[in-house]
């Protein structure tokens, strides 16, 4: 007879669970990007580069890569894979399902690529125009970072603050993935990228398929087909972690041969605790590590000014000017419960930029110059840590106002009632 006590959670479980945590995430990834700056301004400086520069892996397969390429290409792939089944499940059932509660969230996120992306140009074309190639560093948004800041320090918002963060965030991502894949791709191998897409074709069907007999075979078929998938794509030329979005996108956000979750939820469920204890801190850890004390590089360089201004003035002033526009020209109004007022903290969180930013300029940067790389993380962590300690503080003096009856002003009285932190 089945007892109707409720199972305890096993402590493996409870890990995983406290591991996706939006805090955890953040404070992981935090003590990861410490300790890199530490090691790589240490008296053992040197042992940092040797560790993220050792190179290994078969050179036939093109994947004869350095540590820190192992982490930028192919950690960060799982990384993608839970943004592009978070962006599956938003898209098909979620917050970008309707156009009327996305319009503003994605048209903000518009604003906070476009005005960053411009303030870096204005900068740096009059005093560096060779580094004009990373432009795209400071339109990045750090969701784990973020969505941690927004947990820790806007308890007592409304709940669908938290929805809003997320949903602009996943269409930054989903540009930023957009920008990675054709801005810096030089050149294409055709016949590996369609091999590829094949590949996440058949992924697609058999996670589609009802559970069969052979059900414990399942997750060890589809890593393989993920692998060779990601593998195909590094080979096209295409960045591999286009691949883990793809993957991500061919999972069903919809309930299936009756079963209780949609299979994005159960991949997100099972996924996530590795992309956020694993795959971003380690990335972070090998890409953070900017030598500030005893480097040959100048920090404060027109590549620096331009992405700092970025990341802590062109965000806020995208994501409200964008707004603005959006609520006083459409019929459009923000969600219910939400403020023009509490948009500036959020607008200040969309600068941490942090993992997609350093990804983004290593691959600006990759093969040039050293001089601009290091100016160029070195501004990421300034302007993320900035950002995130202006929003924490913004965040508090929002949750300490009182809200009025009719935040979004649509003419109704506000109805959600759920908090951050209940």
């Amino acid at each position: 007879m089945s007892s109707t006590t409720p199972r305890q959670a096993s402590p493996r479980q409870r890990f995983r669970r406290w591991v996706s945590l939006d805090t955890t995430s953040g404070v992981l990834l935090l003590i990861a990007a410490v300790a890199a700056v530490v090691w790589a301004n240490s008296p053992w400086r040197d042992s940092y580069a040797s560790l993220t520069a050792f190179e290994f892996g078969p050179e036939q397969l093109h994947l004869h890569l350095s540590v820190a390429e192992w982490a930028a290409d192919g950690l960060l792939a799982i990384f993608f894979f839970v943004v592009g089944v978070e962006l599956k499940q938003e898209f098909v059932a979620g917050s970008l399902r309707d156009l009327r509660l996305a319009g503003v969230p994605i048209v903000a996120a518009i604003g906070g690529m476009a005005v960053p992306a411009l303030c870096y140009v204005a900068v740096v074309a009059v005093g560096d125009p060779e580094a004009l190639r990373g432009w795209a560093i400071p339109t990045a948004t750090d969701i784990a970072f973020a969505l941690a800041v927004l947990a820790i320090f806007g308890r007592g918002l409304p709940l669908a603050l938290r929805t809003f963060l997320l949903t602009l965030a996943v269409v930054d991502d989903l540009l930023g993935i957009i920008v990675i894949a054709s801005v810096y791709t030089e050149s294409i191998d055709f016949v590996m990228l369609a091999a590829a897409l094949v590949i996440i074709a058949v992924f697609g069907v058999i996670v589609r398929l009802r559970r069969p007999r052979w059900r414990p075979l399942v997750p060890i078929v589809l890593i393989a087909l993920a692998v060779v998938a990601w593998a195909l794509m590094h080979a096209s030329g295409v960045h591999s972690t286009v691949a883990g979005v793809l993957l991500g996108f061919v999972v069903p956000a919809v309930l299936i041969h009756g079963e209780s979750s949609s299979r994005t939820h159960q991949f997100d469920v099972a996924v996530r605790p590795t992309s956020s204890a694993v795959a971003l801190p380690i990335f972070a850890f090998l890409s953070a590590g900017v030598a500030v004390v005893g480097g040959d590089s100048a920090i404060v360089q027109p590549v620096s000014v331009g992405i700092f201004l970025g990341l802590v003035l062109g965000k806020v002033v995208g994501v409200l000017g964008a707004t603005a526009l959006m609520t006083k020209l459409t019929p459009l109004r923000l969600p219910d419960s939400i403020g023009i007022r509490d948009l500036l903290p959020i607008g200040m969180l969309t600068g941490v930029g942090f993992t997609v930013a350093l990804l983004i300029a290593e691959l600006s940067f990759e093969g040039g110059s050293d001089d601009h790389a290091a100016a160029a993380k070195a501004a990421i962590l300034a302007g993320s840590v900035v950002a995130a300690v202006c929003a924490g503080a913004l965040l508090r003096w929002d949750a300490r106002r009182v809200r009025d009856r009719d935040m979004n002003c649509d003419g109704v009285d506000d109805v959600a009632t759920e908090r951050i932190g209940d």
